[in-house]
């Protein structure tokens, strides 16, 4: 097995801003080369990639929603980067649809996008990446973005709740699949996060659900990511961490 403790080539998938651009920041801080993966976002990924420290890395543009895209978000990093050592799934869509007010169109509509890319996109690029690791001999790790959401319920967005909780019990499975080829996998499942998507839900009421009296900063989620990732935190695979300041206990 090869294992690298820094230098490392990292994919953050969704890292044009937020959670994935703070995820993004904090592995070029500490002397890894990374992909930055976005959809849509180009101007904003480019302004994450302008803020981050050191040299190497590298934008990637792409639907990780289909399977053909995922494929060649991970063929893109793996050959920017030489070797893919770290991935992070952290890419996802987040869309308003609670059933009373929603039409049946709808609902059809934004359950399949849901699960085109938070969870067949998680799926489709952990496939890529370790099979990649597993062909060369890399000790690697995956890192899961999952939620609160999938333990608390997501009324208004109950697709994304979802879809957080299968991807909390898809890292579980490829923990016990991959820990033979010296891969790790576990998830984080951030509560309210202060990023610009959810700006406009962060109220009193929000903020008071946490005794702390806040919401969490985006760089708390990349902190415990980074941690996740490292060579010494082989133990942690399979786990599911809690990141919401006490705000929901279970």
């Amino acid at each position: 097995m090869v294992y690298e403790a820094a230098g490392r080539g990292v994919l953050v998938t969704g890292a044009s801003r937020g959670i994935g651009r703070a995820i993004a920041t904090a592995f070029a801080a500490s002397g890894d080369r990374v992909a930055v993966h976005y959809s849509s976002r180009r101007a904003e990924a480019e302004q994450t990639l302008a803020g981050m420290a050191g040299t190497g890395h590298v934008l990637i543009g792409g639907d990780i929603g289909s399977a053909v895209g995922a494929a060649a978000v991970v063929d893109a990093a793996i050959e920017a980067l030489g070797t893919v050592r770290v991935l992070v799934n952290n890419a996802a869509v987040n869309l308003p649809h609670p059933l009373p007010e929603t039409s049946y169109e709808d609902w059809q509509r934004i359950w399949e996008e849901t699960v085109r890319v938070n969870l067949l996109g998680t799926a489709n690029v952990s496939y890529g990446v370790a099979r990649h690791m597993i062909e060369h001999g890399i000790a690697g790790r995956i890192v899961n973005i999952g939620s609160r959401g999938a333990f608390r319920g997501e009324p208004d967005h109950p697709a994304y709740g979802a879809t957080k909780a299968a991807v909390h019990a898809l890292g579980q499975s490829l923990a016990a699949s991959l820990a033979p080829h010296g891969i790790a996998v576990a998830s984080v499942a951030p509560g309210f996060v202060a990023t610009e998507r959810v700006a406009d839900r962060v109220t009193d009421e929000v903020r008071a659900q946490s005794p702390f009296g806040r919401v969490a900063a985006p760089e708390e989620i990349a902190s415990a990511v980074h941690y996740l990732a490292s060579p010494g935190a082989a133990w942690t695979s399979g786990a599911v961490l809690d990141i919401n300041g006490a705000s929901y206990l279970h």
